[in-house]
This record gives structure tokens, sequence and C-alpha cells, in this order.
């Protein structure tokens, strides 16, 4: 798991008027908890932090002010709906050897047996327990083969070592769909406006 070390500024100005200002100057605000301490209000390089979030779950370590080291795990980005920029981030603290509960995204490879059908992901992201430095960046599922009616469940999904499901073993992840047929418009509206929704 990669490490990304960002530089970061206490802070003691809140508000919207704080935040706009925080972010003219292509920063982002954020909040550090965790740990039973108190939350510490910082300030976070905006370009790097985004560059980091592109990694799920990346394990931030943190220069706070230059005197505090820290390590942190995202756990709730804000993007601007429109534009997509940063508007704020809470950081929860983690420390080495500690377990954490984290949604590793499911990626999924191969192809399904022949016929258009379709895969679905019931779960996108799957709940793990892991230790906080070794945190998976994802979990890769062949469905190569897989025909209409097979599901993968969570409990046949390989883990890395270290790392233990936070969901039940028999929850489905992924199934696969059998292509819907187009409706003879002789049966009526209803049975077309089905298909399409399912």
């Amino acid at each position: 798991m990669s490490e990304v070390k960002l530089a970061a500024e206490t802070r003691n100005e809140f508000g919207k008027g704080a935040a706009r200002r925080i972010r003219r100057d292509n920063k982002v605000p954020g909040v550090l908890y965790g740990h039973g301490s108190d939350p510490v209000h910082l300030t976070l390089p905006g370009h790097e932090l985004l560059l980091a979030l592109r990694t799920p779950n990346v394990l931030i370590a943190l220069d706070i002010d230059g005197k505090t080291n820290e390590l942190a795990i995202p756990k709730s980005v804000q993007r601007d709906p429109i534009k997509g920029f940063l508007e704020h981030v809470d950081l929860q603290l983690v420390k080495r050897g500690e377990t954490v509960t984290v949604e590793v995204p499911v990626q999924a490879e191969g192809e399904l047996a022949p016929g258009g059908n379709l895969l679905e992901h019931v779960l996108s992201a799957l709940p793990v327990e892991a230790e906080a430095t070794h945190i998976p960046e994802q979990v890769v599922v062949s469905v190569a083969g897989l025909e209409a009616g097979a599901s993968v469940l969570a409990k046949d999904i390989a883990l890395p070592s270290g790392v233990k499901l936070a969901v039940e073993d028999d929850a489905v992840v992924l199934q696969v769909l059998a292509a819907q047929a187009e409706e003879p418009a002789a049966e009526g509206e209803g049975a077309g406006e089905e298909a399409a929704e399912a």
C-alpha cells in the first residue's frame, strides 16, 4: 500500500468565509480525528491531496506544522457537485499495527459466458478489516465463464494475507443477470417498462 506524505497546517478559522479563503489558496480544509483525541482542524495542500485521493484508502503521513507526524486514512471526502474540486476532507487517525475497517473497491476481470449476459455489482466495495499500513487498494475477482444466475459471494473472494471480511460470508458481491429480451408491444406497456427498469 502506498504512503503519501503531506504537509498540513493547523487552522483556527472556521465557517464558510474561512473555508472559501482556504480554497482560494488552492488548499483544502480538513479535520483529523480518532483515538479519543480532540479533533484537529487542518489546512491541506489541494493538488497533492487530490492526487493522493486517487488511491482508495490511501495512507497519508501528515507533517503537521513541522512538529507532529501522524498517520491517517480518508474517511469522508466532500467535492463540489459541479466542478468536482475538493471542498473538505475528514481524516481518521491510525497507528502502525492497528486494525481498521475500510471498504475496498471490487474489480471484476474476465469475460462472462457467451449470450449477452450482464454483470451486476451488488457491492462495488467490499468491507474488510486490515492493518492500517497494509490496506489493499482493490480486490480482483475473476468472472471468466460465469453464466446467467451465477453469483460471487464474499467468501469466494481471495483476500491478501492479514485481511479479513467485515461482511457476512454469504453476502452477494457480484451476480450475472440474463440479458433482457425485448417484450412484444402487444403484451402491454407495463411489461416493457419493467424490463427497461431491471
